[in-house]
C-alpha cells in the first residue's frame, strides 16, 4: 500500500478496532425468525469523536438512516449499535424502534443518547422485532478484540465478514485507520453504497472529517457495484476518536492530504472485498479508465462497465463479447470520441480507435476467468483517470434473490 505521501503499513488481520480508544462486540439477539447467530453489534469510542457520515440517496429511507442523520448532523458521535436480519425500513413504526434500539444501546453503554447511531441491514417492510434486540442489548460486551464479532453480526447475504486496517505516519504521529463494511447484494453506487463503520485514532476538525470521507467514498465506496440497486438502508460513518495524540489535523494541508489518501487506500480494500464477495460472484472485476476528460467521467465510465449485465454475464461465460465494454462506455454519459477507444481485457487489447484489434480469442477467454477480470479502456481524449470495481453475474444471484424471504 502506498500514497503519493509514502507508504502505509497494512495491519494483518486488523478491522474496526485496530485503531487505539475503540471497542466493539456483538450478540446473539434472534432478530430474524429467532436465528442463532450474531445479528446485534455496537462500536464505542472511549469518548465521544469527530464524526461525518454518508448516507443513500435512495428517496425510500429506512428509519435508522434518518435517525442517524438527525443525530450525526452535530458533527459528533460516540458509537453505532447495528443490526442484520431486518432493515427496519417501511414498518409504521419504524422510528419508535430505531429511537427504542439506539437509545436502549446508549443507556448500557453509559453514553449520551444523542451521540448513539443506529444502524440496520435485512429485509424491508417487516416490523423490527425491538423486543429482543433490547432483551440482547445487555450482552453486549465491548472490548478491543471484538471487532471481528462485530463484523460477522452485519452480515446478511455476505460470506465472509469484510474488515480491513492501516497505520500510516503523520508529522511523526503513528495513525491507525481500521474499519467494516457489509454488503454483498443491492450494492450500487450512490452515496453510500452499504453499512461500513471506519475508525481512526487521528485528531480531525469537523472540515476534514467531512472532506476526507467523501473524497474517499467517490474513489472507493462509491465505484463498486453488484446488481445497480441501492439500499434504503446504506450509510458510510467515520469516528475519529484522537487517541494518537499529536496536533488536531486540519484541511488544506500536508497532512490532511496524507491521512486522506490513506484513507482512500483502506476505502478502497473494502471496496474491492464488496465487489468479490458480490452475491453468487466467482470473479471479481476492475475497469481501469484513463485518457478522459477529467476525473468525474473516468469515474463514470469505469462504473457503466462493472455494472453492465450484459458484459457481468459475459465475463461469467468467458465469452469475449468486447462489444459490450465500448457498449457500457457509450452507454455512461461521460465525454468520449467512440473513434478514439482504446480496450483490452487483462493483457489483451481488444479494440482500438473504436474497431476490433486482433487478439485471440481463447487467450482472452482465459483471462477472463481469473480470480480477479481486469477490464482496461483508454478514451483517449483526456488526462484523468478512474476505477471501479464489480463482479460477474450467475445463476446463484438469481436463485439468492428469487429466495430471499422464503
Amino acid at each position: 500500500m502506498k500514497t503519493m505521501l509514502g507508504p502505509v503499513e497494512p495491519i494483518v488481520g486488523g478491522g474496526v478496532t485496530s485503531p487505539a480508544g475503540f471497542r466493539a462486540g456483538a450478540a446473539k439477539a434472534g432478530v430474524k425468525d429467532g436465528t442463532d447467530r450474531l445479528d446485534l453489534a455496537v462500536v464505542i469510542a472511549d469518548a465521544p469523536c469527530t464524526a461525518h457520515a454518508l448516507f443513500t440517496q435512495n428517496t425510500v429511507v429506512a428509519a435508522p438512516v434518518i435517525l442517524s442523520r438527525e443525530r450525526v448532523a452535530s458533527g459528533k458521535a460516540q458509537a453505532i449499535v447495528m443490526n442484520s436480519g431486518n432493515a427496519n425500513a417501511c414498518t409504521p413504526d419504524g422510528m419508535d424502534a430505531a429511537r427504542r434500539m439506539a437509545d436502549d444501546a446508549a443507556a448500557h453503554l453509559g453514553i449520551e443518547s444523542s451521540h448513539m447511531l443506529v444502524s440496520s441491514t435485512g429485509v424491508i417492510g417487516v416490523p423490527l422485532p425491538v423486543d429482543r434486540i433490547s432483551r440482547a442489548i445487555p450482552s453486549l460486551k465491548p472490548s478491543a478484540e471484538g471487532g471481528h464479532d462485530a463484523a460477522l453480526a452485519i452480515m446478511t447475504t455476505d460470506t465472509v465478514p469484510k474488515e480491513s486496517a492501516l497505520s500510516v505516519d503523520i508529522d511523526g504521529v503513528r495513525v491507525t485507520i481500521g474499519g467494516m463494511a457489509k454488503g454483498s447484494g443491492m450494492i450500487h453506487p450512490n452515496m453510500a453504497t452499504m453499512l461500513s463503520v471506519l475508525t481512526t485514532d487521528a485528531r480531525l476538525d469537523s472540515d476534514l472529517a467531512r472532506s476526507a470521507l467523501k473524497y474517499a467514498a467517490d474513489r472507493s465506496l462509491n465505484q463498486v457495484t453488484v446488481d445497480s440497486d441501492t439500499s434504503t438502508n446504506d450509510m458510510v460513518l467515520l469516528l475519529a476518536g484522537g487517541a494518537a495524540g499529536g496536533p488536531e489535523l486540519r484541511s488544506g494541508t500536508d497532512a490532511a492530504r496524507r491521512f486522506t489518501e490513506a484513507l482512500e487506500v483502506l476505502c478502497v480494500d473494502l471496496a474491492r472485498k464488496i465487489a468479490r464477495d458480490g452475491e453468487g460472484a466467482t470473479r471479481l472485476i476492475e475497469a481501469t479508465v484513463t485518457g478522459a476528460a477529467s476525473e468525474e467521467d473516468a469515474r463514470r465510465v469505469a462504473r457503466a462497465i462493472v455494472a453492465s449485465s450484459l458484459l457481468k454475464a459475459a465475463i461469467y461465460g468467458r465469452d469475449p463479447n468486447w462489444g459490450r465494454i465500448l457498449s457500457a462506455v457509450g452507454n455512461s454519459g461521460a465525454a468520449i470520441d467512440p473513434n478514439a477507444i482504446d480496450a483490452a481485457i487483462g493483457d489483451h487489447q481488444v479494440a482500438r480507435n473504436g474497431v476490433a484489434a486482433e487478439f485471440d480469442a481463447a487467450a482472452v477467454s482465459e483471462a477472463m476467468g481469473a480470480d480477479e477480470v481486469r477490464i482496461s479502456v483508454s478514451l483517449n481524449i483526456g488526462s484523468a483517470a478512474g476505477k471501479a470495481w464489480g463482479c460477474d453475474l450467475t445463476e446463484e444471484y438469481v436463485k439468492i434473490n428469487a429466495e430471499y424471504t422464503t
